[in-house]
Formats: structure tokens, C-alpha cells, sequence
């Protein structure tokens, strides 16, 4: 923009001061002005922390406020663990600490020394404006008022602001306990559980922040402590690491309780006409990961360039269709920063979620949980933390390889499995490659062996089922040997064939595979029979009934699509259609309930003339039995509708009557949509009570996906994206699960399976564009042992020379 600007900053936080101050030092004309209430030494925080790459960025923006700031700095690399007497320590982690208060100091002497009028003690009324503080007129004004922001409240309208208070407690304090290390202590008591977040930010003094959950907080009594008592009680939890240190406050002059719950601050538009937002006022990051003040001092930087930045000579076309250029600087301030916010904040809801859960995690042996805090917030991966500190990742690798062999997972032991010596010997009946013992001690997780009953899987990766829609009156044929049959070549663990339905009418489409002829017997058995004589990998075949999403087009044809003729009447648990488009089902009677059971049981006792070695039933989606447990779809009045009990009656008879049929040593799974994404619907806590259902049946792994049970879901996409789900289930019910949604990368899968947030980890889009995406990851991470097809072995070690080229500096 040109020419200078008469700009006024409410709050003298690090947002306001550092931004205030670039201004200045960008254009000496400005006439910049900070309102504070406070003095410069009033803080109610005690330190902040900033990675190394934040620290950079304040180099380039102002050399001088870089050099005051990194001379106070207390620097560390270490992350200490504490939890049930253990002591786990994780490197490289590169942050450094700052006292709050000598933070805004030097802010503030900085901006004083570049000509900032900077107003302490000053009070503005968002209601009232800037006349009564004599500074009318102005060109900008920015909210730099922090999370409870006022002018964002007299402006809500305009900046639609979503504020979610969450639900865990925390205090923030202080201690003359030098902590040399970022420190997480964990202590479990009849009360519940608490966590400390300690750190360092001076030669003398550290942060203490004390969290735990509502549950927890109740139970010690913290809602009926006054601060003293508090304190103390405090103090009594973290004695052994506060090393006979007390607890300090610097928050007394708050009324009542000095807990608080943490909000998150997002904003649909971060400006209106000359007013911005900044730093809290705009946006929140949970302390767990660090990032609030960073996120505000680099809103500084940004909207201090963009105000700076030349802009197009005089347009009046130009500004009839964009703004004046005022208005095109903060547009172009909120799309960069917007989009790092939203970064950042998802990255920090996961590592605040995971906190808040610690009661969730606590069951974890110390190692598995320290690598689920270290990697919680999807920032740090597990080649990240190679980086930082291979030595403790070789660690946590060996470690889980040992435990893995006889305990698969996190050792919970699931019913039926074998005894160790008959573990060493583990072997599918019709395969001839019984998984051999590595013979590397640092073993990826992914590439760990894993053992549902009496079936051994060699590896964590699993082929997603995935409809071709290529079958002819439900016979899979050479296709579907092609596309399995490579995939299996590819080196997955677990190949998992599509949906094949029950019966004729319990098609989606008119290619969906089916089990319920002679002829399909035949061509599922060809299939079985090349997975398991030429690879080591294990079959499962999922069964389903489309329910009231039957009757439709190919997939290729469009979603949802009804045919143009020849339709067959769908049937679902009452008289609503899927879409408005779409057949209205049949309310079910009890008779084709009956039937619809005995189908399953019968495709059930086919698939064991098949050879296959798992059997999943499909629960997800908005099929049949999906349509049954989501109450979006199910309004019967009958014991089959209603509460989630009465909801999952049929999908659990349907299921004992397949484990009935199905042998003992043989493994179950069953596929869930752990919520639905619609408000009303299955929820993801009720996602664990379904879970638990179908593992008091007799289920040995839950499936999570989420979803595809109403148009009207809006899910929440992202890497990862239902891995959530999968670690709610497994972590609280203690039930093993496999993960899938999104899921692209060997680091990612090893991350997820290393932290315990499941058990497998299925790969639906990675394994259609490389059948052999195992085979590439294993050489990728230097794995040796990965079993390949001794007809590609040559690619297999040129593969490998290329990667170790590569690698190369």
C-alpha cells in the first residue's frame, strides 16, 4: 500500500506489540498507537515456548527483537516422559522457553525505540470506539484483545466466531524447580488421572501446568479447593518431580477458581471494513503443543508485510470489483494465514483431544505411551522422530518387534489365541508360507507379524475391500483374480475381497461378487487358492446385503443411482429411502429377518468350502445392517428400534448365527461406521458400545470407517482422518481394530500401529495405483525380510539400490 497509515492496536500482548513495532520499523511514517490496560509487567501467564523454526522467522522479520529475545532464552532438545515409574526420553526435539513477562518487555522497549506510541494503563470500549481515547480518525484498527476479544464480540456478525469452551480443567503455575527437559509427568490415583507440563524459561523458573479431566478434577476435590488448598493438593500429586519445590500463582486477583477450561477461537472472516483480528482474538492453539504465541507473532509479521506491500497504481475498476487496496491487503493477510492457523489448530486439537483422553491411554505400557504423546499431534511422525532421535526410535522399533512376536498389539490377548509354542508354528491351512522369524532387531511396526486366534498375518497392511463392479451375475471372475490375486503378490499382510452379497437382491449393483451359487464356490476358491499357493498373504472375505441402497447403477455410472429398469424392491429396517431418488425400502418383517440371517449363515458355510481364512460382516456404510444400528434409518417401534440395544439386535443375531457356523480357530471381523457426520446419528462414544457388542459376540477385530449412512453427512477430511475412531475403540473398550480412511504412507502407517491406535491399518486408493505399495515401503525403510515373489527378486534388489542411491548425500 502507500503512503502511511494511522493505525490503533488494542492489547499489548506479543501480537499487538511485535506487530505494532514491524510496522513501525516498515515505514516510519506510521502512525502506530497501542492500547493496553495492563502495565508491561502485568502478565498472568509465566513462560512461552517456540520451536527453532519460529525462531528463524523472527530473525528475518526484525534482527533486533531476535537478538533481545533468543539472549533469554532457555534452550532444549529433550522431551522426559513419566509415567507409572518410568522415565522415557525422547531427543532432537529443538524448542526453546521465555519468560512471558520479559517477552512483552522487550516488545515493548523495541517498539518505544522505533517511535510506537504505546499506552499502558489505558482502557478502550469496543462499543465506544477511539473518540474517547482521542484517537478518532484512524485507517486500521486491530483486535489484538485477546481470546475473550471485545471487538470481535461488537463485530460477531461480521467475523462469525465459533467458540467451543472444551471440557478438561487445567491451572496454570509456576516453580523454582529447574526442569532441563520439556517434561510430561503422568500420576493415576482412586481419584483419576493428572498430567504436568513443565519447562523451563529461565535461569530459575519454570512453567507447571496441571491438567486432567472433569471426572478427575471432581474427584480430588479440586471444584471445592480455594487456591491455597489447591496448591498444596497439587504440590502432594507431582512431589516427586517438584523435588520439595512449592508451586507459585500469579493469578490471585481472579475471582473464584483459578481452573480453566481451554477455548477454541476460529473465525469465518478475520476483518471487517478496517478492522482485524490478531493472534487469540482470530484464533486459539491448545498449549499442549506451544503454538498460541507463535501463531499470534506470525499474524504479526504477515499482516505487518502485506500492509507495506506496493499495491496497483489508483484503479477505480480495480477497486469497484475487489475493495480499495485497505481491503485487498487483509484479504490477502487472512488467506495466508488462515490457512496456517487451520494447520496448526488441527494440529493441535489432536494433541488437546489426546490430553484430554489420558485416561484412554493410560492402560498403554510406558513405551507405546510415550510414542503416542511424542506423536499425538500428527506433526511428528515416526521418520520425524528418526530424525530427531534415532537411537530412542531403534528402541521403541525393537521393543514393539519383541512384543509384537507373542503379544500381538499392545498385548492384549485376544480369546482363542495360541500358546507361544504353537505361535512359532503358526501356519493357514493351504499356504505354504508360514511367517519365519526376522532376522533384523529393529523391525519397522508395520512389518511386525500380527494374530487374530489361531491366523498369523505377516504384516500390519491390509488391502481395504474395494467394489470393482465387475462381476456377471455375481461370479468374480479373471478381473477379480487379477486385482486380488496382485495384491496378494504385492506383499499385504491381508487382502479383504469387496462386499459379496448374500443373495441375488442383496446386490448394490448388477456387478457386485456374490456367495450364494455353486458358481460363485468355484470362482472364489480359484482366487483362494492363488493367494495362498503363491503368496504368504491371508483372504478374508467380507459379506453384506446392500439393503436399501440395492437396485443401483454401477459405480462408475454415478452414486446412488437407481436403474433405468429391471429394479428388484430393497427392504431396509423401515419405509425411508436412502435419498429421495432412490426406492423406498420395505419396512422388514420378522420373516425376512429370519431369512436374511439364515443367508448370511449359509454364504458363511460357503466361504469355509472356499478356504478362506477371515470372515468379515458389513456393518458400515448404510448397507442392510449399517441401515439397522444408525437411528437416521431406523424408526421402528418395535424391539428392533429405538435404543442402541434394540438397534443392534438384528446386526448381532445376524452375526452369531455366521460365528456359529464359522470355525473357532478362524477370526471375525466386522466393519462399523463409527459415527455417521450428521447430527442425531451414531455418535463416535456409541461407536464404542457397538464395538463392545460385537466383541462379546464373538468378534476378534473391529473394521473402523466411518459414514456413508446419510446424504446429509458432512465429514471432517484430512490424512488420517478416521484414525481417530479407531483409537477411541481400541483404547477405551481395549478392543483391537483396524484403521483405514486415508492412510497413504509407510510413515504414517507405522505411526499409527507404533502408538497403539490399531492393530491394522487398511489401504483402499494407495493399493489401486501400486499393487505392490508393501514391497515399495518395505524398500523404502531398508526392510530386507519383506517376503517378494522369488519371480521379482531382481526387481527387488534393484529397487533396493536405487533407494540406497537415492538416500545418498
Amino acid at each position: 500500500m502507500r503512503g502511511h497509515l494511522k493505525v490503533v492496536v488494542i492489547g499489548g500482548g506479543p501480537a499487538g506489540l511485535y506487530f505494532a513495532l514491524l510496522m513501525k520499523k516498515a515505514n516510519t511514517a506510521h502512525e502506530v498507537t497501542v492500547v493496553e490496560r495492563n502495565t508491561v509487567d502485568d502478565t498472568f501467564g509465566w513462560g512461552v515456548v517456540f520451536s527453532d523454526q519460529t525462531i528463524e522467522n523472527f530473525r528475518q522479520a526484525d534482527p533486533e527483537t531476535f537478538q533481545a529475545i533468543t539472549d533469554h532464552f532457555a534452550h532444549w532438545d529433550d522431551i522426559d516422559v513419566h509415567v507409572k515409574g518410568v522415565t522415557i526420553t525422547s531427543g532432537g526435539h529443538g524448542f526453546s522457553g521465555i519468560a512471558r513477562r520479559t517477552l512483552l518487555q522487550i516488545l515493548a522497549r523495541r517498539a518505544a525505540e522505533l517511535g510506537v506510541d504505546v499506552r499502558f494503563h489505558t482502557e478502550f470500549s469496543a462499543d465506544a470506539g477511539a473518540d474517547p481515547i482521542g484517537l478518532a480518525g484512524y485507517d486500521l484498527l486491530v483486535a489484538a484483545d485477546g481470546v475473550n476479544s471485545a471487538i470481535r464480540r461488537r463485530y460477531a456478525e461480521h467475523f462469525r466466531p465459533e467458540i467451543d469452551i472444551r471440557h478438561a480443567k487445567y491451572i496454570w503455575l509456576g516453580t523454582k524447580r529447574r526442569f532441563d527437559a520439556f517434561t510430561f509427568a503422568f500420576v493415576e490415583n482412586d481419584c483419576g488421572v493428572f498430567q504436568a507440563h513443565a519447562y523451563r524459561f529461565d535461569e530459575e523458573t519454570s512453567a507447571f501446568i496441571v491438567e486432567c479431566d472433569e471426572r478427575s478434577w471432581r474427584g480430588a476435590g479440586f471444584d471445592r479447593m480455594n487456591t491455597d488448598e489447591t496448591l498444596a493438593a497439587c504440590e502432594q500429586l507431582f512431589a516427586q518431580w517438584l523435588d520439595g519445590h512449592p508451586l507459585l500463582t500469579n493469578m490471585r486477583h481472579l475471582r473464584g477458581s483459578q481452573w480453566l477450561n481451554f477455548p477454541i477461537v476460529r473465525n469465518a472472516s478475520w476483518y471487517h471494513e478496517n478492522v482485524v483480528l490478531i493472534g487469540d482474538a482470530a484464533h486459539t492453539a491448545h498449549f499442549s503443543i506451544g503454538s498460541g504465541t507463535k501463531l499470534a507473532m506470525e499474524d504479526a509479521i504477515a499482516l505487518a508485510r502485506v500492509l507495506n506491500e506496493p499495491d496497483h497504481a489508483p484503479d477505480a475498476e480495480l477497486d469497484a470489483m475487489t475493495g480499495p487496496p485497505l481491503s485487498r491487503a487483509l484479504q490477502r493477510y487472512q488467506d495466508e494465514r488462515s490457512t496456517e492457523a487451520l494447520r496448526l489448530q488441527n494440529a493441535a486439537r489432536n494433541s488437546m483431544e489426546w490430553f484430554e483422553n489420558v485416561r484412554r491411554y493410560i492402560h498403554l505400557p510406558p513405551e507405546q505411551f510415550a510414542y503416542s504423546l511424542l506423536t499425538r499431534s500428527q506433526r511428528v511422525s515416526h521418520e520425524n522422530l528418526r530424525v530427531r532421535d534415532a537411537k530412542y526410535l531403534v528402541g521403541v522399533e525393537r521393543w514393539f518387534a519383541a512384543r509384537a512376536r507373542w503379544e500381538p498389539g499392545t498385548g492384549n490377548r485376544e480369546r482363542g489365541a495360541a500358546s507361544s509354542e504353537q505361535l512359532q508354528a503358526a501356519s493357514v491351512p493351504g499356504s505354504q508360507f508360514p511367517v519365519p522369524p526376522p532376522k533384523q532387531s529393529s523391525i519397522p511396526p508395520m512389518f511386525t507379524p500380527y494374530r487374530l486366534r489361531k491366523l498369523e498375518i505377516a504384516n500390519r497392511i491390509v488391502v481395504s475391500p474395494m467394489d470393482v463392479y465387475s462381476a456377471t451375475d455375481g461370479v468374480p471372475n479373471d478381473f477379480h483374480l487379477v486385482h486380488l490375486g496382485a495384491r496378494a503378490l504385492g506383499g499385504a499382510g491381508l487382502v479383504f475381497t469387496e462386499m459379496a452379497c448374500v443373495s441375488p437382491e442383496a446386490r448394490i449393483t448388477l456387478g457386485c461378487t456374490g456367495l450364494y451359487a455353486p458358481e460363485h464356490v468355484a470362482g472364489w476358491t480359484r482366487i483362494v487358492d492363488f493367494v495362498h499357493e503363491r503368496s504368504p498373504a491371508r483372504i478374508c472375505l467380507q459379506l453384506g446385503h446392500s439393503g436399501r441402497k440395492g437396485s443401483t447403477k454401477l459405480g462408475l455410472e454415478g452414486t446412488d443411482i437407481p436403474l433405468d429398469d429391471g429394479n428388484w424392491e430393497v427392504m431396509g429396517p423401515s419405509s425411508l429411502p436412502h435419498r429421495p431418488t432412490m426406492q423406498k425400502p420395505r419396512a422388514m418383517s420378522r420373516s425376512d429377518m429370519e431369512r436374511v440371517r439364515d443367508q448370511f449363515a449359509r454364504s458363511t458355510e460357503l466361504a469355509i468350502a472356499c478356504g478362506f481364512d477371515m470372515v468379515e460382516l458389513h456393518c458400515a456404510h448404510g448397507y442392510l445392517l449399517s441401515s439397522f444400528i444408525t437411528p437416521l434409518a431406523n424408526q421402528r417401534d418395535d424391539e428392533y428400534g429405538g435404543s442402541l440395544e434394540n438397534r443392534l439386535r438384528f446386526p448381532l443375531e445376524v452375526f452369531a448365527a455366521m460365528r456359529a457356523v464359522w470355525p473357532r480357530e478362524r477370526p471375525m471381523s466386522v466393519r462399523i461406521s463409527a459415527t455417521d457426520w450428521v447430527d442425531g446419528g451414531v455418535t463416535g462414544e456409541e461407536s464404542v458400545d457397538i464395538a463392545r457388542a460385537f466383541m462379546d459376540a464373538g468378534a476378534d477385530i473391529i473394521h473402523v470407517s466411518t459414514g456413508q449412512t446419510s446424504p446429509d453427512a458432512r465429514p471432517v477430511y484430512g490424512r488420517m482422518w478416521q484414525t481417530p475412531f479407531s483409537d477411541r475403540i481400541r483404547n477405551e473398550a481395549r478392543i483391537p481394530t483396524i484403521a483405514v480412511g486415508n492412510v497413504t504412507e509407510p510413515d504414517q502407517v507405522n505411526s499409527i500401529i507404533a502408538a497403539g491406535r490399531a492393530d491394522l491399518v487398511a489401504l483402499a486408493r494407495p493399493h489401486l495405483s501400486d499393487p505392490a505399495w508393501t514391497l515399495h515401503a518395505a524398500a523404502e525403510l531398508g526392510y530386507a525380510d519383506q517376503w517378494w515373489p522369488w519371480q521379482y527378486r531382481s526387481g527387488k534388489q534393484q529397487l533396493e539400490r536405487l533407494v540406497e542411491r537415492r538416500k545418498q548425500p
